[in-house]
């Protein structure tokens, strides 16, 4: 497998300055990126818990540079010794001069009180940030021990970095790095000469380190940082104090001072911007510093937060993912089909999963009147403007159901009309797209619906008189949406199919008991029922009857099927044929609209009809009755045949 070293992590972040692409080019146009390197101590407060002078004028001292680094007294120059105040400019070293321009203000430093055997230096950041390395560069000579840690939570728990001391073992417990590769603490650093201008540097990872990942949990834990600690837990001499010449007070060299602190790192955006901005009401030193590392990510690749860590609003169609740091791919977020009816979206991960790992997204807040995972639909009360774009504001127009024809129950509030056509759901014997009239064969169109008219054919819509004959008083012609809406409530929005009649009357069977008498077949043993073998045994719900002249046909709803034969019988709507009706519009046996039977018949296979006659059974549909049924079918005409 192929790994990346230290030294490719790093120039990933570095390549902010790399100039390999135009002036006005993005380096994360199809590519992971990354923010510039920058000096994150700069611009910001540094904090200490003492400073030189900080009480009142105080007299220090200190050695120069001797003429040979690592030699003793001959070499080493007298000491010369100075004043300090934190009040006073000129006599000032205070904690920011370890982080001003060093090229622009290379003798300034700070430096703590006298007297102190523990000093700590603390820079605190204002969010997650990426520390490469820290460099500090000593005026006094360097700590015989010091402790460098860094906070993940804005300094309430600390974690080690790395110790340093003259004597790891003694000092901490802890071997030294010298000689055993990886250990926490080291003495590389901790030597008293030179007594000035010493170094004491910090990996965050190491040369030679390689890694799968760079945005890794392990290699996240290892550089992302909020506040960075440096304790100075121990004071050293210079070589030179110990000279002969040296009539100073000691006390006047046991200080800490530090002429630079340098805290490398970067803005921490997970592969997906190449620049940051200031975050809002975050602290700082107050001067406007152009070369400040900030911490808020300038996101590309349609993602969004402080560090890119997230999707934007409407582009959660996939997980987030950070950009990857071994091949380069960007691992851009998606944007969700929410066809422009919501601003926002959120990824569900069971959605993800039912697509195939393919889709996720889920809009949110699905706005003009829209519903649905991806605002596909109109929700309830409105249905879908055929002649308008699935994406525009005016797609869902809002149902016109007549307030008392139509059903307005607590169980109908989910879908007032069908939402593809607009045609309202309506009460028992009413009719219309709006559920406006009754349909023919009944009146007194009211709360209650329309009542069924006391006739062999219509009546009187208002008033229930009959009417004697077509040809004697013509009726209207129900048009062929109006005949699909007197289904009502009885169709599902699935189940309404385009029929073909144009010119018919269409008739409900419908009629008062008395009136619909007919001597059926009742439902005697197993053997007898056996013996008529029968062609199907359906389950369906009636929607409608019609006289057709020369014949009579139901519609049906079929929901279930026990039995077929040779004739392919589906679930949903179709006809049946009664083989028998009588002058006053029933047919035998009596079929009412709106109820469920079980239906057993015969079948004639040349035209495709499934036969109702006065051998058929028809029951009213009861779950022990099926299930009868079904373990006759299944077991009982087995044994008999």
């Amino acid at each position: 497998m192929h790994l990346i070293s230290i030294s490719a992590l790093l120039a990933i972040l570095l390549d902010a300055a790399s100039g390999l692409k135009g002036p006005h080019a993005s380096r994360c146009d199809g590519r992971s990126c990354n923010p510039p390197i920058g000096n994150l101590a700069v611009g910001r407060v540094v904090s200490t818990l003492s400073t030189c002078g900080q009480n009142g004028t105080e007299l220090y001292c200190s050695f120069p540079d001797p003429l040979q680094e690592y030699s003793l007294s001959e070499d080493c120059q007298g000491p010369k010794c100075a004043k300090c105040n934190s009040r006073h400019p000129d006599l000032a070293h205070l904690p920011f001069h370890m982080t001003d321009n060093a090229f622009l203000h290379p003798r300034t430093w700070w430096q703590s009180s006298q007297g102190l055997s523990r000093e700590e230096i603390r820079l605190d950041l204002e969010t997650d940030f990426y520390l490469t390395h820290v460099i500090v560069l000593f005026k006094s000579p360097r700590p015989a021990a010091m402790l460098l840690e860094r906070s993940q939570d804005y300094g309430r728990t600390w974690r080690p970095y790395k110790y340093y001391a003259t004597n790891c073992t003694e000092t901490f417990g802890m071997p030294d790095d010298l000689t055993e590769e990886g250990a926490l603490c080291t003495s590389r650093y901790s030597n008293a000469a030179p007594c000035t201008k010493g170094e004491v540097i910090f990996r965050a990872l190491s040369f030679g380190s390689r890694i799968d990942d760079p945005y890794s949990a392990h290699v996240q834990d290892q550089l992302k940082l909020t506040s960075l600690r440096i304790q100075l837990l121990k004071q050293q001499e210079c070589s030179c104090q110990r000279g002969a010449e040296n009539t100073e007070k000691p006390q006047r060299f046991a200080y800490y001072a530090i002429y630079d602190l340098i805290v490398r790192g970067s803005c921490y955006c997970n592969g997906h911007a190449e620049q940051c901005q200031p975050i809002p009401g975050a602290s700082s030193t107050g001067k406007r510093v152009t070369d400040m590392v900030h911490g808020k990510c300038i996101c590309q690749h349609n993602t969004a937060g402080d560090h890119c860590e997230k999707c934007a609003p409407l582009y959660n169609d996939l997980p987030w993912r950070p950009g990857n740091g071994k091949t380069g791919a960007p691992n851009e977020c998606r944007k969700c089909q929410c066809h422009g009816h919501a601003d926002s979206c959120h990824f569900d991960p069971t959605t993800w999963q039912a697509s195939g790992k393919r889709t996720g997204g889920v809009c949110d807040g699905c706005k003009h009147n829209t519903d649905g995972k991806r605002c596909q639909r109109c929700r309830a009360g409105y249905y879908r403007d055929q002649a308008q774009p699935l994406s525009s504001p005016s797609i869902c127009k809002p149902c016109s159901c007549h307030p008392v024809g139509s059903i307005n129950s607590s169980s109908s509030k989910r879908s007032r009309c069908h939402p593809k056509s607009g045609f309202c759901y309506c009460k028992p014997g009413v009719a219309g797209p709006h559920c406006t009239q009754c349909m023919m064969g009944y009146w007194g169109f009211g709360e209650a619906g329309c009542k069924p008219c006391e006739c062999a054919r219509d009546c009187d819509h208002h008033t229930g008189e009959c009417l004697d004959s077509f040809d004697h008083k013509p009726f209207d012609i129900i048009p062929f949406r109006d005949k699909i809406s007197t289904l009502n409530h009885l169709v599902t929005n699935d189940s309404i199919e385009e029929y073909t009649w144009e010119d018919e009357q269409g008739f409900s069977a419908l009629r008062h008991p008395e009136k619909c008498i007919c001597k059926e077949k009742s439902l005697g043993g197993v053997s007898d029922f056996c013996k008529m073998k029968f062609a199907y045994v359906i389950k369906a719900r009636v929607l409608s009857a019609h006289d057709k002249g020369t014949h009579a046909e139901v519609m049906v709803m079929i929901k279930k099927i026990l039995k077929s034969g040779k004739l392919k019988i589906l679930r949903g709507n179709r006809r049946l044929y009664p083989e028998a009706w009588t002058n006053r519009g029933c047919t035998c046996p009596v079929l009412n609209p709106g109820t469920d039977y079980l239906i057993a018949g015969h079948e004639e296979s040349r035209t495709g009809k499934l036969l109702v006659n006065m051998s058929s059974l028809v029951k009213p549909w009861k779950p022990a009755l099926g299930k009868l049924i079904t373990d006759i079918l299944v077991s009982g005409c087995e044994r008999i045949s």
